[in-house]
């Protein structure tokens, strides 16, 4: 018979593009599988699914606002009516298993699913459990992990550590690094920087790139920004008259731009890192500071401990951001063994490994 799954989460590129290498994953081995997500009305899964060729149900429900305690008011009764959502999508879907991917669209999915007995698999990209993935995982069929180390998060007999899935267009690109540079309409005889700040933008890069984007023409550079939404605007005006600037808010061709790519800037999300690992560039990572526990720096604390890459604190990223990059694009020799570091810490097949793992615990 034919299989049913939920997948629930998102919020961010780094819980939904991994949601959806492990749903074609899923296909891929086996294609009758029908597959339904949900997500949260107003975010970016909403958007990002559809066009993966997915269908996604939204719910009406928010996360908890730690900078304004006043917008929290009404949590109570959006979780009750997501709950009640909720239920309406089991009655109509009958899933037999459902995956939460983090993302607070999960939790009323994956707790209503362990309330029926259905079975219910969580995917932690980080290596700092979110709560609701703690409390979630004491009653998980299995928890997918990214790294070693998990144990004091979730229940020893139901981790496996299966790496942070890849999206398949990234993981098994086979393209050269002039047709990236050609996509994005740039010169081939340049070194090229592609900077991303996460799928939302980040503040502190768009600010360094935006105070010293003289140094990129002025060092023989040129750039590939990834703004986010918020600095679209801003970066485009920036940008005007600059040929070797290239911006838009979003990239949806990623694997063009890492092709193109000799350095890299970005935040240390575990979904960038990985993506990082798989295509092998040399980084220098800012890490997003208000991430819970802060673990964005751990992430990339633990990378430079390999010699896998450079890390800047967001408090300093104004001053030695661009600096810094101007300086590694000139020394070949750190740019190489960046590189290789960061390439022996890739997991190319952990969508392949989840999906063979749920399907076996559903029969």
């Amino acid at each position: 018979m034919d299989k049913r799954i939920i997948i629930a989460g998102g919020g961010t590129g780094g819980h939904i593009f991994p949601a959806i290498a492990i749903a074609n994953a899923l296909r891929k081995i086996e294609p009758q599988t029908e597959i339904l997500f949900v997500g949260a009305n107003g975010k970016m899964e909403m958007e990002k699914v559809p066009q993966a060729g997915y269908v996604i149900e939204g719910l009406d429900i928010a996360g908890f606002n730690r900078s304004s305690l006043i917008k929290n008011i009404g949590l109570p009764f959006k979780l009750i009516k997501s709950l009640v959502q909720v239920r309406g999508i089991f009655k109509r879907f009958r899933p037999d298993a459902v995956i939460g991917v983090g993302g607070y669209s999960s939790f009323p999915v994956l707790r209503f699913a362990q309330s029926k007995g259905i079975p219910s698999f969580i995917h932690e990209s980080n290596s700092f459990a979110g709560k609701a993935n703690i409390m979630l995982g004491r009653k998980a069929t299995r928890v997918f992990v990214a790294s070693d180390g998990m144990e004091k998060f979730f229940p020893a007999a139901k981790i496996t550590v299966s790496g942070n899935p890849v999206r398949a267009n990234i993981a098994n690109s086979g393209l050269s690094r002039e047709e990236g540079i050609r996509f994005f309409g740039l010169d081939p005889a340049k070194k090229t920087v592609l900077s991303i700040g996460g799928s939302l933008g980040a503040k502190s890069i768009n600010e360094s790139l935006d105070k010293a984007i003289d140094e990129f023409g002025l060092n023989n550079l040129q750039l590939i920004w990834q703004t986010g939404k918020p600095y679209a605007a801003r970066g485009k005006e920036r940008a005007a008259g600059r040929p070797d600037v290239w911006v838009s808010d979003f990239i949806n061709q990623m694997e063009y731009a890492y092709a193109a790519a000799d350095l890299v800037i970005s935040r240390s999300g575990a979904m960038a890192i990985a993506e990082l690992c798989v295509t092998k560039k040399a980084a220098v990572f800012v890490p997003f500071p208000y991430a819970a526990e802060d673990h964005q720096t751990a992430n990339a604390q633990s990378l430079v401990n390999k010699g896998a890459g450079i890390l800047i604190p967001d408090r300093e990223a104004l001053e030695k951001l661009v600096p810094a990059v101007v300086s590694l694009s000139k020394d070949e020799t750190k740019q190489e063994s960046l590189k290789r570091q960061i390439g022996m810490l890739a997991v190319a097949n952990a969508d392949e490994k989840i999906a063979t793992e749920i399907l076996k615990h559903i029969g």
